[in-house]
């Protein structure tokens, strides 16, 4: 089973994992979370995304961030390896993903995920309007 590790800025991170808790509370025990705040340094997130990977113990990783280019992202992005895979622009889908196939091989898991969060945006017409 791979590994989930989600960052994103203060409170966002700790915030999914409560949704994840409250949809699906075994699932989500595997998901780690790190809520980065305004005085950390890209270096202090990698170096303790490094710690909770190493804790999880878990011999793939998924990683999810919030915002492409942004801290989280680019702490994350310094992990990647054939072992660690990142994604970035998170939201409640692709996290429902994560964990839902979470005993996929990682490069099946990512794509799972990546499909659920682009499929979970849906612009809905308003009524009445034009085609």
């Amino acid at each position: 089973m791979s590994g989930l590790l989600l960052i994103a800025h203060a409170p966002l991170a700790s915030a999914l994992k409560a949704v994840a808790e409250h949809t699906f509370p075994d699932c989500a025990r595997q998901l780690q979370v790190l809520d980065v705040t305004p005085e950390m340094s890209a270096e202090a997130v990698e170096s303790a995304a490094r710690a909770l990977l190493l804790a999880g113990g878990h011999a793939e990783n998924l990683v999810l961030t919030d915002v492409f280019g942004a801290t989280p992202s680019n702490a994350a992005l310094r992990l990647r390896s054939a072992t660690v895979q990142v994604i970035s622009g998170v939201n409640v889908p692709m996290l429902w993903r994560s964990l839902c196939y979470a005993g996929q091989p990682l490069a099946s898991l990512a794509e799972r995920a990546s499909g659920g969060g682009q499929s979970g945006i849906v612009l809905s017409e308003t009524p009445g309007a034009a085609p």
